[in-house]
């Protein structure tokens, strides 16, 4: 090759490279892109994610009509521990993913309202997220776990449709296994929604031995105790009732009583917006010993300025964690 062909070739690869050489100066002209200054995309639903060591109180707040207050901040709440006032280090009014399981009564008094029972479960499990997760408990002689956790409803619905009603009541053996099912929850906030149309004639636990086992686990029970005028056995006065509505009080939950069936999908709907407008509250507790006694609390709101009186309900205490194994006298 000639000195003139040499020539040209070079300032034709020149040419060629020059694009190049271009885009590289530029792209090393650039600020480093880093995790900074990309925008952050928030999580489609928020997990709730905090200290083991914190105590975490679930709280529902209303107004005099009984509306969900929401927008409320952490410097409006104060929490007391056995009249100790604590310092709130968590706080959220997200909506999280819960843990539920549905705990369902096909003993034989329910044959008549058993359809409309379904229904309204059915619309509860509709309103949740993709991330919550539902099992389901049927009770009649005896409970069992008739759909294990999942978060596909549709397994849970067609559970209840092919269910009969018979049988008697063994609601008290139901919450304990229920309890006991929750254990294994993939989300920290956890419930139970117990559908129910008499008082237990059949368990072998007894309701002592729930409401002390309730006692030690971080769990809200919403109980729907239904009544007409073909079964009063749930009405004013009765141990039935009572014993839902202490359940449900201890954990920070809510029992509904309808006059009628008609009235169960309404119920569960609000249920399910209740569950989805909580604040999470976490504090590290002051009394540092491991005893593993019963621990009251009160939480307490100071509404800003302009709002009327509010109301919380929440559980009310928590069985403090154990030193060890052995176990000890619990008051």
């Amino acid at each position: 090759m000639g000195r003139k062909e040499s020539i040209i070739l070079a300032v034709a690869c020149a040419l060629i490279a020059l694009p190049v050489m271009m885009a590289a100066y530029a792209q090393s002209q650039k600020p480093p892109d880093t995790a900074v200054d990309k925008p952050q995309t928030p999580p489609k639903n928020p997990t709730l994610k905090v200290d083991v060591d914190l105590v975490l109180v679930n709280a529902t707040v209303t107004d005099p009509q009984n509306r969900y207050v929401t927008g409320l901040e952490k410097e409006h709440f104060q929490i007391w521990e056995d009249k100790l006032e604590q310092k709130i280090e968590y706080f959220s009014a997200e909506d999280v993913p819960i843990s539920l399981g549905v705990i369902f009564d096909v003993s034989g008094s329910m044959k008549d309202k058993i359809s409309t029972a379904r229904d309204a479960a059915v619309t509860f499990l509709k309103t949740g997220n993709p991330e919550d997760e539902y099992f389901l408990v049927e009770f009649a002689n005896r409970p069992e776990v008739a759909e294990d956790f999942t978060t596909d409803v549709t397994r849970l619905q067609n559970r209840l449709i092919f269910t009969p009603a018979k049988g008697m009541t063994a609601m008290y053996d139901s919450v304990y296994l229920g309890l006991e099912k929750l254990k294994e929850g993939n989300n920290p906030k956890k419930a139970l929604l117990l559908i129910t149309d008499g008082e237990d004639n059949r368990s072998r636990y007894t309701f002592s031995n729930v409401k002390d086992f309730v006692k030690e686990q971080d769990v809200q029970i919403y109980g729907i105790g239904i009544v007409d005028n073909f079964n009063s056995q749930l009405g004013s006065g009765h141990t039935g009732r009572a014993m839902v509505e202490e359940l449900s009080d201890l954990t920070g939950g809510r029992a509904f009583f309808p006059d009628s069936v008609y009235d169960l999908e309404d119920i569960c709907t609000k249920i399910a917006v209740e569950l989805k407008n909580q604040y999470v509250i976490g504090y590290s507790s002051t009394n540092a010993a491991k005893d593993g006694k019963w621990r009251k609390l009160r939480l307490k709101i100071n509404p800003p300025k302009g709002l009327p009186h509010l109301n919380v309900r929440s559980k009310s205490g928590y069985y403090a964690p154990l030193a060890d194994a052995a176990t000890t006298g619990r008051n």
